[in-house]
């Protein structure tokens, strides 16, 4: 997916990572990883039928399945048990956006990466430093650094 389009598409992954991202004019920023079992979604193209403004990224060989969104918004319509997992979905992302807003605000880069290594240290064994730090919003000069003082 690039920024900038509508996508009328939903994905489920069944295998590997991806990454969402933006960018600006000196770096990209990583917001968001999914992994098996997850959505990806241009939420805005969804709920707003407007470009979104993330760029999605493989960062392994996956498998998706895709589904256009006209016929998720039908099954929504036709079936209470499916419009009540979007229902759910929807809360799930608006939690976990609002934990992000929260941790880069309140938290240090240190405390970011011992939660990201908490929650899913998964990630820090298949994607590359750099996508890692832009996550943590940190160099990964900085990411190294944290790295080196965690004891294990």
């Amino acid at each position: 997916m690039e920024a900038e389009k509508i996508v009328p598409y939903i994905y489920f992954i069944k295998k590997g990572i991806v990454r969402a991202y933006a960018s600006t004019a000196e770096n990209d920023i990583t917001f968001w990883f999914g992994s098996e079992g997850q959505t990806v979604i241009s939420m805005r193209s969804y709920v707003e039928d407007k470009p979104g403004y993330e760029n999605i990224e493989l960062l392994e060989d996956c498998e998706l399945y895709k589904l256009e969104t006209e016929s998720l918004r039908k099954l929504f319509s036709k079936d209470i048990h499916i419009a009540n997992w979007g229902r759910k979905f929807a809360e799930r992302e608006l939690i976990k956006t609002e934990e992000l807003i929260i941790s880069r605000q309140f938290k240090t880069a240190l405390e970011r990466y011992k939660d990201l290594m908490r929650d899913k240290s998964d990630l820090l064994k298949r994607v590359q430093l750099g996508h890692i730090a832009s996550y943590l919003g940190i160099t990964q000069v900085s990411l190294s650094r944290i790295r080196g003082e965690i004891k294990w």
